[in-house]
């Protein structure tokens, strides 16, 4: 994922208030050029009343559009809350400091310019930034403005002024905010802000979040969004505000290629917009893929109750838009209800013996009012259902509007969220406009309804998880994780000027914080491992002990099976030899390990790479030799609990072999489970791993158990208060 280079932030206290609600605004950059931006910006301040008086400032004009220009800001008799400022690159800093001496608390830059051009534009932003610590909010720059329709401060270049609402809109692109304004007046769309951020040099997504989520006009709030920024700034004003206002997120650049240089298999295969997903799941907020879906969310999360899972309920007049809704609900996630015996024997009691006895309920093309209404009563009091899609088409014997007043009385009493597909043109209008005002969303096509539903039933589950506290496992087996020898064992490479430990010390950090390893012995020589694997009993395994090599396999480093002393001794040499071809010092000896039965259990992956916006990353799925191939994972964000980390394994493949399959016993969930979360917390707390796998992680019916470890470190050299930390703790 690109992003902007990150910017100290300008000031981190006080509110918005001076860009949102000034008293009183100064243009810097006003002038009478037609056509100019000045020129627009002024001539929309004056347009819409705010409240306050607007003042022209240009050194080279003694008016603009008949008001008397001042030569600066200081020249102004009077305080100024809000500066917009509209001139050359180069020029801001100074207007800035002197924006700031006149004491304006609040500026938007317009002017272009900065970040965008280079290093040269990234001084100018410098400069700005260490002008205004402290003493300025900065919205932009490279920015349309801002508006506030509630109070009709207008303070853009854009040609038109949005309609008041309750939708706060916040935009990375100011060219797609020219193209959203345009089509919200045709669709009588309203909005309590609406807001272009620009480069973000100062006021980022989580100061507006913040702000709009305080806001008594702001029912939701809507972001198109280019790159994060300060991730973890958004996530804890996400997490603050998403409980009781939604935010719902279109984020450009879904298919950028996320491939990275990485030690790890697990590094290899994390794309960030993975991660965002993740990131988004934990903190409440909705992700959408169109701009559509975006407006169309904002609108049903704000008028419709939350429904309390993912099973829908499709009643129709017409089979073929039942199915079509159908297919969209799967094809995205939902569940179609399974109605309950009750709710089956009330609908044979009022629906012909034709209907199609399941759902879709399908009340037949000849249905009247009375008897779409009572089919829609008996599913929305279905407890097996989480909402209902009813759908309408405007066939011979069908009145739409009587059919949209027959239900309306009945979707208020549900609880649950009602949607309808009234489908056609005008001959449905009236019975549109009657749901519209009962407060039922109406869609033109059951398919996109049918998605609707599903959004719903993933911004629920988001919000469920605001509530999951990272904590320790449950079970009674370990105490406290050790940090103190995992720390000393990170050390102690570092100290060497090491970077990557190998496996017996990798296997001692997961045993500091009780994570069980298969035994492992090192032999420096032959006669010692032939001595080991006599100790151990055969069969066992022999993998070479390197400080250089971590992927051992690749180089012929790992020879399974070995029955007697003569196959160890032969796999002692083969290795060396191996290991020589790949340069000297590779090889310092070998891990000596009993051999494991595979088929009494399941490989998969556990392992955490760092993302550049969101810190460490966990990734679990399907392990062993194939797992780049195979690309089964689930993401999560550290720190978890048990309950998450189930979550984290329903969304792999795997898990559906893990709950048994061709005779194998079902894993241990549980085990499973609670190593998850102690691995989280060995992630969280040891900020000097940079990648760090358990491939395979063998995991039966009885045990789980580590196979293979591999951890790589930071540079000694980066400062601890620099290391990457978990985005939802800092």
């Amino acid at each position: 994922m690109s992003d902007h280079h990150a910017q100290p932030k300008i000031r981190h206290d006080g509110d918005l208030d001076s860009i949102f609600r000034p008293r009183s605004v100064a243009v810097i950059g006003a002038t009478e050029a037609e056509g100019s931006v000045g020129r627009t910006i002024f001539e929309n301040l004056r347009a819409t009343p705010f409240g306050g008086p607007v003042f022209p400032v240009n050194p080279k004009r003694t008016s603009v559009r008949g008001v008397k220009a001042l030569p600066s800001v200081m020249a102004i008799d009077g305080p100024v809350d809000l500066a917009v400022i509209a001139v050359p690159a180069a020029k801001v800093p100074a207007i800035v400091a002197e924006c700031i001496q006149a004491g304006a608390t609040g500026a938007i830059i317009i002017s272009a310019g900065f970040r965008e051009t280079g290093p040269a534009g990234r001084e100018l932003e410098r400069q700005v930034t260490e002008v205004a610590h402290g003493k300025m909010r900065i919205i932009g720059p490279n920015c349309l403005g801002v508006m506030n329709p509630i109070t009709g401060l207008n303070a853009t270049f854009a040609s038109a002024v949005a309609l008041p609402g309750s939708v706060g809109f916040i935009s990375q692109s100011g060219a797609l905010c020219t193209a959203i304004l345009d089509w919200s007046l045709k669709e009588n769309v309203g909005f309590s802000a609406f807001v272009s951020t620009g480069a973000m040099l100062d006021v980022g997504w989580g100061d507006l979040i913040r702000y709009l989520g305080l806001d008594p006009h702001t029912k939701s709030i809507v972001v198109y969004m280019e790159s994060i920024g300060d991730a973890a700034s958004f996530l804890a004003a996400a997490r603050e505000v998403a409980n009781h206002k939604p935010i719902i997120v279109i984020k450009a650049g879904r298919t950028e290629a996320a491939a990275k240089a990485a030690t790890s298999h697990t590094g290899a295969m994390s794309g960030s917009d993975e991660v965002l997903d993740v990131a988004f799941r934990r903190s409440g907020v909705l992700r959408v893929n169109s701009i559509a879906e975006l407006f169309y969310m904002a609108e049903v999360l704000s008028n419709q109750p939350r429904t309390k899972g993912s099973r829908l309920t499709i009643l129709t007049n017409a089979g073929g838009p039942g199915v079509l809704a159908t297919d969209a609900l799967i094809a995205s996630g939902g569940t179609l209800a399974h109605l309950s015996p009750s709710a089956i024997e009330h609908l044979n009691a009022a629906l012909p013996s034709q209907w199609s006895h399941g759902n879709p309920i399908d009340v037949l093309g000849d249905a009247d009012p009375e008897r779409f209404a009572r089919a829609f009563q008996i599913a929305a009091e279905d407890p097996n259902s989480d909402g209902i899609l009813a759908i309408v088409t405007p066939q011979a014997m069908t009145d739409p509007t009587r059919f949209a007043a027959s239900v309306a009385p009945i979707a208020k009493l549900s609880g649950k969220p009602i949607l309808a597909s009234w489908m056609g043109g005008g001959s449905v209008a009236g019975g549109v406009e009657l749901l519209h005002k009962a407060g039922i969303p109406t869609f033109p096509y059951p398919d996109t309804a049918a998605r609707i539903f599903e959004y719903m039933s993933q911004y629920s589950a988001n919000l469920d998880r605001l509530h999951e506290v990272p904590c320790l496992p449950s079970d009674a087996e370990c105490g406290a994780p050790d940090r103190k020898t995992a720390g000393r064992i990170i050390q102690s490479a570092l100290d060497a000027r090491r970077t990557l430990l190998t496996e017996l010390e990798s296997k001692n950090v997961l045993s500091a914080y009780c994570i069980p390893s298969i035994p492992t012995d090192f032999a420096a020589n032959e006669n010692d491992a032939v001595r080991l694997a006599e100790l151990i009993r055969f069969p066992v395994v022999l993998k070479l002990h390197s400080q250089s090599i971590t992927h051992k396999s690749d180089i012929g480093g790992v020879r399974l099976n070995l029955k007697n002393d003569a196959d160890v001794l032969r796999a002692f040499r083969a290795i060396r030899e191996s290991a020589g071809h790949a340069g000297p010092g590779h090889f310092l000896g070998v891990t000596v390990q009993p051999m494991c039965d595979l088929r009494s259990g399941y490989e998969v992956i556990l392992g955490s790479s760092v993302d550049d916006q969101f810190g460490p990353v966990l990734l679990f799925g399907w392990g062993g030799e194939f797992v780049e191939v195979l690309g089964d994972r689930s993401l999560a964000l550290p720190p978890l609990n048990e309950k998450l980390a189930r979550q984290t394994i329903e969304r792999t493949r795997v898990f559906s072999a893990l709950k048994g399959v061709r005779g194998r016993k079902p894993a241990n969930f549980t085990k499973l489970e609670q190593i998850m979360v102690r691995f989280s917390q060995l992630v969280a707390e040891q900020p000097r791993i940079k990648e760090i796998e358990i491939n395979p992680l063998l995991v039966s019916s009885v045990e789980v158990l580590a196979l293979d470890a591999r951890v790589v470190l930071h540079d000694k050299n980066i400062a601890d208060n620099k290391l990457p930390r978990p985005a939802l703790l800092a």
